[in-house]
């Protein structure tokens, strides 16, 4: 097989099949057969990464995330980030994180603080009271 850079499903599959045969023999690099596996792998890892692109979440998503992880409920970080009511808005994406609250998750939860400070996937939705006639 003329090792080239993969462009359709059909040539990733064949070159995956070829790196999951390989990959139990761990080849030494120096060797022909581990330069092989070693180029294989590098252009079904390229292909992936074109291919199988993944969006980062957002700071809500990765704290509901966490959340999950770590079998956490809402309560459960209200001290985190001030209080019940602010964790309610928070994660109703009524609210944005202020800086002490993205510190504080990253130290507590350890969700990585470029994460947090992302801009939201939504606008946060500020309910406004409707104004009375007579101002």
């Amino acid at each position: 097989m003329d090792l080239r850079i993969i462009k359709s499903r059909r040539q990733y599959r064949s070159y995956l099949k070829e790196v999951e045969r390989l990959m139990p023999l761990d080849p030494d690099p120096r060797t022909p057969i581990g330069a092989r596996f070693e180029l294989l792998t590098k252009l079904v890892e390229d292909y992936e990464k074109e291919q199988f692109k993944f969006d980062r979440p957002d700071p809500v998503e990765a704290i509901l995330f966490r959340m999950e992880q770590q079998g956490l409920r809402q309560a459960d970080i209200a001290h985190i980030v001030g209080g019940k009511n602010r964790a309610s808005e928070i994660l109703a994406r009524k609210r944005p994180l202020t800086l002490a609250m993205v510190r504080a998750l990253h130290e507590k939860l350890k969700i990585p603080s470029e994460l947090l400070i992302r801009q939201p996937r939504a606008d946060y939705r500020v309910e406004r009271k409707p104004r009375r006639k007579d101002q």
